[in-house]
């Protein structure tokens, strides 16, 4: 699944490659309300940085996706990866969008239940996602691709100065 491009209405999930570092990327990861959610938040990123995540990937048969746009005036607006283990047959899932203009248009929910969809198809046994329960929009994306309530860690991080629980879901192969 390495080099597969997955198409979707509006998007292509492609391979992440050098073309997608762009300072357009960087400003992403350095703007606090697209990493709200997220723990980059606490990191600081540049390009470098950014091409060692990429090359993280090389030899692994884990997957970085850019989510690019169909409409070319849009272009990359997102990342998708996925974290493989093929001894247990699992996958776990993070998005990042951070093109604005896209947000609250379902290019998430899309591109994520693609990659669901695709890794489901590919032998992938268990898909699994999580996130902080307060990222009700995330929370909203997994169960739109059928993923179930697959566990809970009460008061696991602090946001805003407040404890919060991390809720994770899942989706079998074989149960859905």
């Amino acid at each position: 699944m390495k080099d597969v491009v997955i198409e979707t209405e509006r998007l292509r999930l492609e391979p992440f490659a050098e073309r997608h570092l762009t300072e357009r990327y960087v400003g992403w990861l350095a703007d606090p309300e697209i990493v709200r959610y997220s723990e980059q938040r606490f990191r600081t990123h540049t390009l470098e940085s950014c091409a060692e995540y990429m090359r993280s990937f090389e030899g692994t048969p884990n997957l970085f996706y850019a989510l690019v746009a169909k409409d070319a005036a849009l272009g990359h607006v997102g990342n998708l990866n996925v974290y493989v283990d093929e001894r247990h047959g699992t996958a776990d899932i993070g998005i990042l969008v951070g093109e604005r203009a896209t947000w609250g248009k379902g290019i998430g929910g899309e591109a994520w239940r693609a990659a669901v969809e695709r890794l489901l198809a590919h032998g992938v046994r268990k898909v699994t996602g999580g996130c902080v329960a307060t990222n009700e929009a995330m929370v909203r994306i997994m169960k739109s691709a059928g993923m179930k309530p697959d566990g809970r860690r009460a008061a696991q991080y602090v946001y805003d100065g407040q404890e919060v629980d991390v809720v994770y879901y899942a989706v079998f192969a074989d149960r859905r």
